[in-house]
Parts: structure tokens; C-alpha cells; sequence
């Protein structure tokens, strides 16, 4: 583990004693370690003076999810043949409202990265300041190359077992990695048909069956503003910033739209077989021709050299030895290494916000914190997506649609809130520790709620 952010030996001591308890009661499952140290070595030193939070046991009983639901999810594919893939549902903390976070499709998912995940859920559902508790789930299946009856029957086989577990004032899916539009929308329709209710028990569905605009564009739109809005607290902004973006999916295709947008030059996006590279930046029209590449003709990001002759495609690399002023990793988790971090330091980086749960290492993170770089964390920083989606649980119950205009300034909005409870817990005089302000504005609510209910 790395070193403990407090020089008092007592708190290190419970520190320690605390995350060799995680450890011990969950072997095997590394991203939920890291996800817990890093909440835990921010709020230890926060607590440290404060009794109650330790008499009733607050963070040992926030590192055990409410329940996990664990399944199997038999489907034919299309030759006839039975296949068989888990599923997962993890209702982390339902503390403050309803469990809410996305179901994800890879064949990465196992117990560890969904109880992360559903973990850090619970504190970024805490900062948008709507009424919604943590959770995740997903399944070891791999969309990619299957045929859409091959993905309509294997959605409509997860929430056959799912259904029974999830409601709209109980558990509120949404969409993640490998679920779209069109998985959220299978989903429903299966969950419909076994119940008769026409409910928000999804949500990221499609608009004609109340679907709420702007989800689409949320998360990336936020992550965006999240930047803008730690520089604008130090009077700089987007305007005029190089800035590296990963991914290619629907966050990092509109963090790099928001970034033109607001001024900035995006200079890179990337896929799992590499990176480009566009030393004249992703204008709108490429932006445009990207969607459409990666969202609905599915190809690869090599591709787009092949149009625009001036840019370079990077196999098997991340973009995060470009020089750049800024940078927003919106792949996935843990890719930005240390090294990765040091690079961008030396290069001059003056701020990251993470796009993606958890891209960063620790001990990136750490690199970052120590050289004084601007650090949005995922829980604060990616949260628009979830925020959209608490907004489209409220219009699913009052049988509304906002316009686009009245979601985006929502959206606006929720971002300054979350960057405004962060700046109130991590003021370091010299320097705005944003990540502690996230962990710590997320912890007090789910833990005062969670006082307030006693023994349970």
C-alpha cells in the first residue's frame, strides 16, 4: 500500500489496522483495495478528532456492500449453442436514496472491479446532491462481435434474474461500459413484459420511451466543466489549453467536444489498439465524423488517419507522453501509471480531471498531488453522468421531460455545487487538494445519514 497521507502515528496506526481488516475479509479483489485506501487515507485524519463517526464503526461498515447479487445468465447465440456468462449486482450502500449506478459488459467484470466501482459510487451519488445511494453490476460478457438477437437475448436473460431485485424506489441501473442505448433499451423491455409496470427502473434509455435528454453528452460535458471550474477558482480557464483526452466511447468523444467548446484544443483520443494524435486539434466536424465512426459504424480509432492526413496513430500506446497542459483520461481504470504521470509533470501538465472511475494509479495520483497539478478526481469529476441520470429518475416519476436547455444548465450547475463542496474540505492553503475535498464532502453525508439510523 502506498504511504498515509497524515504524519500522526496514532491515526497511521488504525489506518493500518483498518485496511489489513478490508484486505483480510476480501482477498483477491485489488481495485477494491485501492478504491478503499484511497477514500480511507483522506477521511482517517478527518475523523481523527471526531468520536462518534469511530464508536459507531462508520467506515468499517461503508467498506461492506448492503448485499451482492451473483448469478448465472445462460443464452443461445446464434448457431444454437447454449453459452453461459455471471452477472452481478452490487447494492454497495443505499444509505441515501435508492442504489443507483451503471451495469457494465466486459469480460473484465468480476466481484473486485464491481465492488469498486459500487463503492465509489456511493460517495460520487453523495456530491451530486441528489437523493441516491451506490451500487453496480454487470456480466463477464463481451459485446463486441456478437450479432444484436445474440445481445437482445443475453440482456433479456440478465434482468430475467436481475428484475426481481431492482425497482424504482429500490435499485435504479443505468448504463457503463459495453451498455448503451440499446442494451438499456432490451433491458426494459424485458423487465416491462415480466412485470406489466412501466417504471423508471433504467435509466439512459432512449428518449421515445422516457429517456432524458443530455445523458448522452453528461459525463464528458461535466468532466469538461469540472476543469474549467478548478482553473476559473484560481482565475485561469479552458481557453487556449493543449489538452490530451483517452477513450473513444461517449465520454471522452464529448469531454473533447466541451473542450472545443469552451476555448481549449484537444489534441488526442485512443482505443485499446492505440492513440492519435492531431497536432491541429479535433474541431467539431471531426468530432462529428468520430461519433459516427465509434458509435455507429463501431470501427477503430486507427481509422481516422485515413481522413485526416496531418494526424498520427500510436499503436499499442496511451497519449500521455504528448506535451499538453491538461489531461482527461476517459478510458478506463488504472491507465495512468506513476511513470505515465511523471511525464506529463515534466511536460508542463497543470491539471487532470478524471474522465473514466478510477484511471489513475495511486501513486499517479499521489505524483500529481505532490507536484501541486490540479487533480479532479472521478468521483467529482465524472459524476454529471449519474447526476443526469437522478435527473432522469425525477422526470420518470412525474411523468416529465425537461428541454435540453433546462438539463444543461442542471448539469452546469451540479458540477460548480460538486467543485464548491469540494474547495470546502480541501484547502490546503498553498494548494486545493481536490481529492480530498471529494472523498471528505462524500463521506460526511452518507455517514451522517447512516448515523442517524443507528445499528443497522
Amino acid at each position: 500500500m502506498s504511504k498515509v497521507h497524515t504524519s500522526d502515528d496514532k491515526t497511521k496506526e488504525y489506518m493500518a489496522r483498518f485496511m489489513e481488516g478490508v484486505e483480510k475479509r476480501n482477498p483477491g479483489e485489488p481495485e477494491f483495495h485501492q478504491a478503499v485506501y484511497e477514500l480511507a487515507s483522506t477521511v482517517f485524519p478527518y475523523i481523527a478528532d471526531k468520536p462518534h463517526y469511530h464508536a459507531m464503526q462508520i467506515l468499517e461498515r461503508m467498506a461492506e456492500p448492503d448485499r451482492v447479487i451473483y448469478f448465472r445468465v445462460p443464452w443461445t447465440d446464434d448457431e444454437g449453442h447454449i453459452r453461459n456468462n455471471r452477472g452481478f449486482r452490487v447494492q454497495f450502500s443505499g444509505a441515501i436514496g435508492p442504489y443507483k449506478g451503471g451495469i457494465r459488459f466486459h469480460p473484465s467484470v468480476n466481484l473486485s472491479i464491481l465492488k469498486f466501482l459500487g463503492f465509489e459510487q456511493t460517495f460520487k451519488n453523495s456530491l451530486t446532491g441528489l437523493p441516491m445511494g451506490g451500487g453496480k453490476g454487470g456480466a463477464n460478457f463481451n459485446p463486441k462481435g456478437k450479432s444484436d438477437n445474440e445481445i437482445m437475448r443475453f440482456c433479456q436473460s440478465f434482468i430475467t434474474e436481475l428484475y426481481r431485485h431492482i425497482g424504482e424506489d429500490t435499485d435504479v441501473p443505468a448504463g457503463d461500459i459495453g451498455v448503451g442505448a440499446r442494451e438499456i433499451g432490451y433491458m426494459f423491455g424485458q423487465y416491462r413484459r415480466i412485470t406489466n409496470r412501466f417504471v423508471g427502473v433504467l435509466t439512459g434509455k432512449g428518449l421515445e420511451f422516457g429517456g432524458s435528454k443530455m445523458r448522452t453528452e453528461a459525463t464528458g460535458y461535466g468532466c469538461a466543466y469540472y476543469m474549467e471550474y478548478m482553473l476559473n477558482h484560481r482565475g485561469d480557464g479552458i481557453k487556449g489549453k493543449r489538452c490530451l483526452v483517452s477513450g473513444s466511447g461517449n465520454v471522452a468523444l464529448h469531454c473533447a467536444e466541451k473542450i472545443v467548446q469552451l476555448g481549449g484544443t484537444s489534441l488526442t483520443l485512443s482505443d485499446s489498439g492505440g492513440f492519435i494524435y492531431d497536432p491541429n486539434g479535433l474541431d467539431q466536424e471531426k468530432i462529428d465524423w468520430l461519433k459516427d465512426l465509434k458509435g455507429v459504424k463501431r470501427g477503430r480509432i486507427s481509422e481516422y488517419t485515413e481522413k485526416f492526413y496531418d494526424a498520427e496513430f500510436h499503436s499499442g500506446a496511451r497519449p500521455w507522453g504528448i506535451a499538453a497542459d491538461l489531461a482527461f483520461p476517459c478510458a478506463t481504470q488504472n491507465e495512468v501509471e506513476a511513470d505515465e504521470a511523471r511525464t506529463m509533470i515534466n511536460n508542463g501538465l497543470i491539471g487532470i480531471a478524471e474522465g473514466a472511475n478510477m484511471p489513475c494509479v495511486a501513486e499517479a495520483a499521489e505524483a500529481f498531488i505532490a507536484a501541486k497539478v490540479l487533480f479532479g478526481p472521478a468521483k467529482a469529476a465524472n459524476a454529471g453522468g449519474v447526476g443526469v441520470s437522478g435527473l432522469e429518475m425525477s422526470q420518470n416519476a412525474a411523468r416529465i421531460a425537461w428541454d435540453e436547455d433546462t438539463l444543461h444548465s442542471h448539469l452546469k450547475e451540479m458540477m460548480k455545487r460538486i467543485h464548491d463542496s469540494c474547495v470546502q474540505y480541501g484547502d490546503e492553503g498553498d494548494y486545493m487538494n481536490y481529492l480530498s475535498g471529494a472523498n471528505i464532502a462524500g463521506f460526511v453525508k452518507v455517514a451522517d445519514a447512516m448515523l442517524a439510523y443507528g445499528h443497522i
